[in-house]
């Protein structure tokens, strides 16, 4: 346990290192910010995901980080319960995908570069506040701070301790890595492979890697009963696994964001601002609730909480203001957009695999949301439009085939 002895007091303190916490260290330091970082592990660190990186993180990384893309994705292939696949392709990358030991490393050590005070395998184990600052006890010593960030993942300690009354709802997933041997992908190097039926109210995928492919599924929804039986159904139903040994896959969370997780809560306390204290990425559940996707909005939210505070230093009440309004400008609109489509999609599959083979030029729009030539605030009233009518003939048809 850690001793009464107090450390330098900082500027900042971030609690984990992933690509949230890393990214908002880098900007804090190039903007001459005192910051101290703390992780459990030292970098680079295995960890199973399924690594997609949607193709707008362009506008977000140095172009170095390109030297840690696996492969470049141009083409989505979606079936429904491993039918009638139905490949659409776009000229431009929709996404990049990466292994995440060395996507985090590099982000890493962009921070270090930058200045950030790194302290790995110093666990934190308790995080308070009060009026003149915040404190951080780990197994060694005790910090003292102006402010904490949390960007320590869908478990987050600092969300837990910090932040007593905010939504818990994680949705659960199961992946797995298949090494390629022969170097064969399916359905090929420069595709994913999405199956809106494999799931309840969720996707299967398989992800292409430079030397394996990440097979998963998971389920947006509060419960999950059987959800390895569920994989195990996918593994067997995509016949392009056939002959490859899928190991046993890892369950891990993704704190999808949802409609009773952002925002004040109904104490009318923010979910993402307390105090002294900030949450970005996963601890804030800053997941797009359509296809789960994570790690963009990590690098994003630790981006924004940075440049709010750097343009607010001498007020950290109003830098932390600043992030909140930001976050309720750029990206909530986004997610409650995608969740209205996700909620569609997962309770009528069926139904949503239809409107994707009969409207594929929807998709190839929303590709470009993916791409940040447009927004899903731009994508959705025109979606909209050309889906309404054919919605509501399919939706009936859906109810008879349910």
């Amino acid at each position: 346990m850690a001793d009464g002895q107090v450390g330098t007091t900082y500027d900042v303190v971030i609690v984990g290192m992933g690509p949230a916490g890393a990214s908002a260290a880098a900007a804090l330091s190039r903007g001459g910010i005192d910051v101290l970082a703390f992780d459990k592990e030292p970098h680079p660190r295995y960890k199973v995901c399924g690594g997609g990186l949607s193709a707008r993180i362009d506008q977000l990384l140095d172009p170095g980080f390109r030297s840690v893309i696996e492969q470049t994705v141009n083409g989505v292939q979606f079936v429904y319960r491993g039918q009638d696949p139905l490949l659409i392709e776009s000229s431009r990358p929709i996404a990049y995908m990466v292994m995440r030991d060395r996507f985090d490393h590099f982000l890493v050590q962009q921070a270090i570069q930058a200045g950030t005070e790194i302290r790995t395998g110093e666990g934190v184990i308790e995080v308070t506040q009060d009026s003149d600052g915040v404190e951080i006890v780990t197994g060694e010593r005790r910090y003292r701070a102006k402010l904490v960030i949390g960007a320590d993942g869908a478990n987050s300690l600092v969300a837990r301790q910090l932040f007593p009354n905010r939504s818990l709802y994680r949705a659960p997933a199961l992946e797995s890595e298949v090494g390629l041997g022969n170097g064969r992908h399916y359905p090929s190097a420069t595709t994913i492979l999405v199956d809106v039926g494999a799931a309840r109210q969720g996707y299967g995928w398989i992800f292409p890697k430079r030397e394996n492919l990440s097979v998963g599924v998971g389920e947006f929804c509060r419960k999950s009963t059987s959800l390895r039986t569920t994989f195990d159904r996918f593994v067997k139903e995509e016949r392009g696994l056939t002959g490859w040994t899928v190991p046993r896959p890892v369950g891990h969370p993704i704190p999808a964001y949802s409609d009773s997780g952002g925002g004040p809560d109904a104490g009318g306390n923010s979910q993402f601002v307390n105090g002294r204290a900030a949450l970005i990425g996963d601890a804030g559940h800053l997941v797009d609730p359509l296809f789960g996707e994570g790690i963009y909005y990590a690098v994003r939210s630790g981006q924004l909480i940075a440049r709010a505070i750097l343009e607010n230093r001498h007020d950290y009440r109003e830098s932390l203001v600043a992030y909140e309004a930001t976050l309720e400008r750029d990206i909530l609109p986004e997610f409650r957009i995608t969740a209205r489509i996700a909620r569609v999609i997962y309770a009528f599959p069926r139904l949503g695999f239809r409107l994707l083979r009969r409207y594929q030029d929807v998709v190839q729009s929303y590709f470009e949301v993916l791409q940040g030539r447009t927004t899903a605030a731009q994508f959705l009233p025109d979606a909209k439009k050309r889906l309404k009518a054919s919605v509501n003939d399919l939706l009936l048809e859906a109810l008879h085939l349910r």
